[in-house]
This record gives structure tokens, sequence and C-alpha cells, in this order.
């Protein structure tokens, strides 16, 4: 039986901690011994999702300063489990008193009570809330240190639609989506779009409102046959991580639903030989996996994340206590939309599925060489 907490085989993390418990964390196991690793590689990417940061976002202000517990000696992975911290600093938890019996509409709240029979940690939302995802964040810049050492990959996600405001990037290349993406708030490599999902944003909550959106992520320089199908193919083990980001309600992965629409003859992707003597193929509907493994093109896949939960908006809810219809306000410090922060959290989680399969393939070695 799987562990519910743990994600991954051969590199493994076992993600801890509560929205206003003391501290967020994991435990990662598999990490091959040898690779240099310092708190900056994991802080820097850790900053790209911490709260705070922009108006587009949460007001909670979080240091989230990450600390190496375990698992690294002289600058580098010692083989040994490698233990990450940050500590909460800024709760406010009597915001969420009125919330135990009065569940809030679109979050876990009452199914959560159920299940462990009201034992459960409610405030922010404990386990359910998105503050969990600091310690995806966390493996996720290990992994994709990793990655980058030894394949040379790169992992990139970004915001392709925000509250139906959609970008077109096939005017784009790949090193100017690298270079736009984090080149403002919302993280959409359109500058001239990403002013107009801002503009929007501020408006919907200042109604008191929220909205969703679709997180791109494309990886390039994977090489042919990554994946173990069938139960573990690259879509399967990506899917897997994705869903456990909260508020993520949908995956595609390259031409997706839209390939629903198409004939074979239309979908297909023809194989060529490149300029270089490489096997690619011309299009790439099938995102870059067939059968589970990758085929060498860029892996594409889409994530679409509901609106975010908490709104300032008065809303329909039953007390459990009395049984009575009631209505609520949820107060506090939330997102107005999870999107742009999600977007680290995308290439954090893709990261941890393909350090996996790369070590569970033998594209890893389980230590790297001294140099």
């Amino acid at each position: 039986m799987s562990l519910p907490n743990t994600i991954g085989s051969s590199f493994a993390f076992t993600c801890f901690g509560e929205s206003h418990g003391r501290c967020i964390g994991v435990v990662i196991d598999g990490c091959p011994a040898g690779l240099e690793i310092s708190d900056q590689d994991i802080q820097s990417k850790l900053n790209l999702r911490k709260p705070g940061q922009s108006i587009v976002t949460t007001q909670r202000a979080e240091e989230d300063k990450v600390e190496i517990l375990s698992g690294v000696f002289n600058g580098k992975t010692s083989g040994a489990p490698i233990c990450l911290i940050i500590w909460n600093t800024d709760v406010r938890s009597s915001d969420y008193e009125k919330f135990v019996n009065i569940p809030r509409p679109g979050h876990a709240d009452y199914p959560a009570s159920v299940k462990y029979a009201g034992l459960n940690d409610y405030r922010g939302g404990g386990r359910f809330s998105g503050r969990i995802t600091a310690g995806f964040v966390m493996a996720g810049a290990i992994a994709e240190k990793l990655l980058n050492s030894l394949l040379s990959l790169k992992i990139f996600a970004y915001t392709l639609e925000l509250g139906g405001l959609r970008a077109d990037l096939s005017k784009f290349s790949f090193d100017e989506i690298i270079r736009n993406r984090y080149s403002n708030e919302v993280r959409c490599p359109d500058s001239s779009l990403a002013q107009r999902m801002k503009d929007m944003i501020v408006e919907e909550r200042g109604e008191g409102d929220s909205v969703g959106g679709i997180v791109e992520c494309t990886v390039l320089g994977l090489p042919v046959g990554l994946g173990e199908p069938v139960f573990s193919s690259i879509e399967s083990e990506i899917s897997k991580a994705i869903f456990s980001i909260p508020a993520a309600k949908g995956i595609e992965f390259g031409s997706g639903f839209a390939g629903a629409k198409l004939r074979g003859s239309e979908n297909n992707d023809a194989y060529i030989q490149s300029d270089k003597g490489r096997i690619v193929t011309k299009t790439n509907n099938s995102g870059g996996i067939l059968g589970g493994l990758s085929t060498g093109m860029p892996l594409v896949f889409r994530t679409a994340f509901k609106p975010a939960s908490s709104i300032a908006k008065s809303q329909e809810s039953i007390d459990l206590s009395s049984g009575k219809e009631s209505r609520l306000v949820v107060p506090g410090r939330h997102d107005p939309t999870v999107v742009p922060r999600a977007v680290p959290v995308i290439e954090a989680m893709t990261s941890c599925v393909l350090a996996d399969l790369a070590i569970r393939g033998g594209y890893i070695p389980r230590v790297l060489k001294k140099n």
C-alpha cells in the first residue's frame, strides 16, 4: 500500500506540516549522493511562490526561508534522507473558528471533518491548504538541479490562460517564453496580455471574487524512452503529481481534448529526420509522449486550476451544529487567483516525477562521480 503523504519511488519525498502549524517541510529519499546543493538553490525557487509579493496574491507575509536539516554534507548530498523545512510565522488562526461548524464552499472543510471525526487541523485549511506546496517546491528544487546536472533538461511552466484571457504563444520562441515568464506578476510570457490579466484580477478582487486559469508546462531535452509503462507512464506519474496540487482540476497532454475533434490523419505526428540526423516528428500533437514513453520531442501539458475558493462575497452554507441554512463571508488574506503561484509548483512537481523516472530508468546513477 502506498503512503498517502509520499510520492515517488526511486526519488521520493514525504511532505509534512499544516497551514497554521509550526512549519512546512519535506523529507526526500533516494536523491543520489554527490549532487552539489546549497540553500540558495532551494531558496531561489521558494521565492517564486512565497506569499505577499504582489497585489494578485495573498498578503500573508511569510519569509519562507529554507533550512536544510539533514542529507547535505560539505555542500553535496550524502545519500541520506534530505530534510528541508520553512517556519510558519504570520498566522491568524482566529479567522477560522467560525468554519468549524459552517464549512466554506469550495473547500475541504466538510469532507475532512467527516473523515477525521473533527480532529483535523482546520486552521487555514490545515493539510488541505495551498501552503503545503512550499514543500513541493523545496523537493522540486533538488530534483530540477539533478536533472539539469545530469540530463541538461529545461523545465518551464507559465500562465497560458487567466480568467478567460488566453495567450497566443505561437509567436514566441522557447527562449523568449523562458526569459519572459517570470518578468511579470501573473507569470505570462506575453507581457501585453499580462497587464490585462493583472487588471482583471485586481477588478475581481475589488468585487470580492476570484478567477481560475490554465498553466502550461514544457520540458525540453528528454531522452527517448523515459517512462515505465503501463501504470508508471509519464502521463500517469505526472497526472498523479499534478492532481496533488490544491485547486488543480484538469490536465491534458499535447493536443489534449482538442485532439478528440480531429481525424487520425490530422492528429498523428509524422516521423521525419532532422538536419542533425535525429528522428523527430513534424508536429507534436502527442505532447512528446507515446505509449507512456518520451519521444524526444518537447513534453507539453496543461493544467486547469479552479477559481480560488476563499472569496469575500456572501455565500450559502449550512450550520452543521443546527442543520440550518447559513451564509458566510470568508475573511482573511487570500489569493484572488492561484494560477501565478502555481507556476513554480507545476515546475517542481514535474521535476520530481522526471527525476524519479530517470533514476528508475537508469538515466541517472545512484552515486554521482566526484569531480
